[in-house]
């Protein structure tokens, strides 16, 4: 448990302390091969008015985005929702659910954020250090930051984000005319190299294909076929 919540007495202002203490075990080097063989999607959602925390775990392969498994894991939601606390209250879902698949993969997308976070732990990145996987944080909206330079309206565009004088990540522009994705990386990936790899599984959709098909199944608009589910096909 030190590597999930440390010494945390549940309460949340030592959940902050935690997070502290564990954003310092992040580490922002590429810690995977390159390219990666296997690749996972991480979401989750909630069911019975937040009552069931709903966790989403896809495997795909890195060379066809092709899904080869999907878990989908429910557990009673044990903390309310707290701004900046994401992960104490999603990530033993989470974790479940990566349990559950047949294999790691080489690098973990988590819809949520990396180290662009007021404490630089955001799930991506706490996941990351609970399991020790190689993880990058692909949110839809900024939580913490700003960027100095605007964005281009061209897809694979991306800029600085940036907190109280450092990068935290980046605002990427996966398809042109949608808003840009947030990205960031959470743990054994390099801040340089964190906008290639989102772009790198990105298809025609503005979400990288393993959030793409993690967000699809948390929030239950769809499920995956594994035999038929292909990166051109589906819902934007």
């Amino acid at each position: 448990m030190s590597a999930t919540f440390g010494d945390w007495d549940g309460s949340i202002g030592d959940a902050r302390r935690v997070q502290g203490e564990l954003a310092a075990r992040v580490v922002l080097r590429d810690g995977f091969p390159d390219p990666p063989r296997w690749i996972g999607g991480f979401d989750v959602g909630f069911e019975d008015e937040g009552t069931v925390t709903r966790a989403a775990a896809v495997l795909l392969d890195a060379r066809t985005l092709q899904a080869v498994a999907c878990e989908i894991v429910r557990v009673p939601t044990s903390m309310p929702y707290v701004p900046g606390l994401l992960s104490f209250r999603e990530l033993p879902a989470l974790l479940q659910a990566l349990e559950r698949l047949p294999r790691a993969p080489d690098l973990a997308f988590v819809d949520g954020h990396g180290i662009a976070h007021p404490r630089r732990l955001g799930i991506a990145a706490h996941f990351g250090v609970a399991t020790g996987l190689p993880s990058i944080g692909v949110a839809k909206k900024i939580l913490v930051g700003s960027s100095s330079t605007a964005l281009h309206d061209m897809r694979g565009a991306f800029t600085p984000l940036r907190h109280k004088g450092q990068q935290i990540g980046w605002l990427l522009r996966s398809k042109v005319r949608c808003n840009p994705l947030v990205v960031s990386p959470g743990h054994r990936v390099s801040m340089a190299g964190a906008p290639e790899l989102v772009m790198r599984y990105t298809t025609t959709y503005r979400l990288p294909e393993p959030t793409r098909l993690a967000d699809r199944i948390a929030s239950r608009r769809g499920a995956v076929d594994m035999a038929t589910d292909a990166p051109d096909s589906g819902d934007g």
